[in-house]
């Protein structure tokens, strides 16, 4: 049964029961509402890099760290589409554009955003953008671009927000989901784990993403790639398995999601990635680069779904 109105206490029993027992329950969930052996695959490509005016503390685009990647001017439309054209050869069936932005700004290079939009829509792909913030007209101009899907994290909870951003507040993101669900557009949004948060502020940000109605089509959930030159590189990685807990504790929560298996995976063993699978994520980020950050190699994932019985989903009709 689909809910609206977990608590927190819920979530964290839920996280928190007996290994087997949490992957048994979300495996059931995820079965009913999903194909059990689908897998899809997605590709995330930085169009503008560098440079943002945000201080988020885990990011090497952030103007606030010194990690030697500097701002970088915005690709042109048919680089953009020379690579979407890549991503479908190899079997992505979306493909996300990210701008290192703090907000849309009308003009010039959002024309071109809605211009590659366009063109990755008419390649057949599903197309979704991270832009960072949007108000609801430009949502809509989005929208009759063609886009599918609009990812914002919420990144870490309500109550730990301040620790990890400093240059927004928690209701921005909100604000800029709402504008994304209102315009028609699929809402993408998950969080990272392994920033020095608690099991509650992990369970904190699932609900408060399950409390939305309908739940986001689409939730990333992140291991912290520790990146030298941010204020968490000296951070220790996580145990694998708390990233299984978490896929497995937002599938329970949002039944219907799609989870998807996103940072941090180059430092997570291939067997606790298939757990992750098993337990219900039915995504993942496919392509040697995340944005700026390091990814599994194509011919390692395609191992990956082989060694799962897995096949890549089709293209969302």
């Amino acid at each position: 049964m689909t809910r609206y109105d977990w608590s927190i206490e819920e979530a964290v029993s839920i996280h928190d029961a007996p290994l087997f027992e949490l992957i048994d329950r979300a495996r059931g969930t995820h079965t009913v509402s999903h194909p059990k052996n689908e897998v899809q695959l997605c590709t995330l490509l930085s169009v503008k890099t560098g440079g943002c005016p945000e201080d988020c503390a885990y990011c090497p685009q952030s103007a606030h760290h010194d990690t030697g990647l500097g701002k970088e001017a915005m690709l042109d439309v048919p680089a953009v589409l020379e690579a979407a054209d890549r991503a479908r050869a190899v079997g992505s069936t979306r493909f996300c554009m990210g701008a290192a932005w703090r907000q849309v700004k009308d003009g010039p290079e959002f024309d071109k955003v809605l211009e590659m939009v366009r063109g990755v829509k008419a390649r057949g792909l599903e197309a979704c953008c991270t832009l960072g913030m949007v108000t609801e007209a430009q949502a809509r101009r989005l929208k009759e671009a063609g886009l599918d899907a609009y990812n914002h994290n919420l990144d870490t909870s309500r109550e730990n927000y301040r620790s990890i951003i400093k240059t927004r507040v928690y209701d921005d993101r909100l604000a800029t989901l709402r504008a994304v669900r209102s315009a028609g557009i699929t809402v993408c949004s998950g969080g990272i784990i392994g920033m020095g948060e608690s099991i509650r502020d992990r369970c904190s940000m699932l609900v408060e993403l399950a409390r939305f109605s309908p739940h986001p089509e689409s939730v990333p959930i992140n291991a912290l790639v520790r990146v030298e030159g941010t204020p968490l590189e000296a951070l220790p990685p996580i145990d694998p398995l708390e990233l299984v807990r978490m896929i497995a504790t937002a599938r329970i929560l949002m039944p219907a999601a799609k989870v998807r298996l996103s940072a941090g995976r180059t430092e997570l063993p291939r067997e606790a990635q298939l757990l992750c699978l098993y337990a219900g994520a039915n995504s993942i980020f496919y392509g040697d680069r995340l944005l700026t950050t390091p990814n599994p190699d194509v011919n390692e994932d395609l191992s990956l779904i082989e060694a799962a019985g897995l096949v890549a989903a089709a293209p969302f009709a």
